[in-house]
């Protein structure tokens, strides 16, 4: 990979929305649960993100939800995803 294509890549949207996806995978590894959350629902919010990473996103969060004792939430999160699927 060029210098360019990684710039370009990196500051993309694609490349934005990927990169808070790690850092929230990071974040959950850590169990650091609400920096993960609120990394992953930054890049559910964030204009431009790929539905495939928002669907990957908010499956992660979905999981974080369970493991903090919000299933409910999760279940919305899982529901959202259903819902991008038949879309």
């Amino acid at each position: 990979m060029n210098a360019f294509s990684w710039l370009t890549d990196h500051f993309s949207n694609r490349g934005k929305a990927l990169s808070l996806y790690k850092r929230g995978m990071a974040k959950a590894k850590k169990h650091d649960h609400q920096g993960a959350i609120d990394d992953y629902t930054m890049t559910v919010d964030m204009p431009g993100a790929p539905p495939r990473v928002k669907a990957m996103v908010l499956d992660n969060r979905a999981l974080v939800h369970v493991a903090t004792g919000h299933v409910s939430q999760g279940v919305d999160d899982l529901d959202a995803v259903m819902a991008m699927a038949e879309a």
